[in-house]
């Protein structure tokens, strides 16, 4: 695997991942700086245990990834409820942790953010919701702790994991509160290898339909 990181570029072939140990702040700062605006690097940074996480993601986990924010907005759409979402984008607290979930939404804090083209959490509030695919790595809810997002979506081996944040640490939950009543975690693993298999428009026509019998 040929991995490049200097202070100007950091390459990574796709599906690649490596884990920099005893990493400061400062340094997770400076990568982010080096790697420019080349989204396909993500990286991730846990003060707790001093390391930086470097993720190269493969086809598949774009694609899904894209399928998975496409489901939540026809979810949202179908309740009628506005929102607000960031693909990609870096939620850091200062010090403690930085991340970037593969995409995020603001639903209930929307308004507290229009406009905005950073999001500051020393001020701003978290997203209402972070949705990771785990295809090239596995997500900890844990590492979001800091970030502090209520609800934490992480799909993983075609089942869909929801966490709910109480102030304290992610429980697990078998039923989401932002969709009360739907059956997500059965429908969305459906929804999201459907649209591999069988395109991105054909699984998102058959999601529609499926959820008109609940509106």
């Amino acid at each position: 695997m040929h991995v490049t990181i200097t202070s100007d570029k950091i390459e990574l072939p796709p599906g690649g991942e490596i884990v920099l140990r005893h990493q400061t702040w400062a340094d997770y700062e400076a990568l982010l700086a080096s790697r420019s605006n080349r989204a396909a690097i993500k990286l991730y940074f846990d003060a707790t245990t001093q390391e930086i996480r470097i993720m190269s993601p493969l086809p598949g986990h774009g694609n899904r990834s894209d399928s998975l924010a496409d489901l939540v907005k026809i979810l949202l759409r179908s309740q009628q409820q506005d929102w607000h979402s960031f693909d990609p984008i870096t939620l850091k607290q200062f010090g403690q942790a930085g991340l970037e979930p593969d995409a995020c939404f603001y639903i209930q804090n929307r308004t507290a953010i229009l406009g905005k083209e950073q999001i500051d959490l020393t001020v701003d509030p978290p997203p209402d919701l972070a949705l990771e695919i785990d295809q090239t790595s596995s997500t900890k809810p844990s590492d979001y702790v800091p970030i502090a997002v209520p609800e934490l979506w992480i799909y993983r081996r075609k089942t869909l994991h929801i966490y709910l944040f109480d102030s304290q640490q992610y429980q697990e939950s078998s039923e989401s509160p932002l969709f009360p009543g739907l059956p997500v975690r059965q429908l969305i693993p459906q929804f999201v290898e459907r649209a591999w298999e069988a395109g991105s428009s054909v699984a998102l026509r058959e999601f529609e339909q499926v959820l008109q019998p609940f509106f």
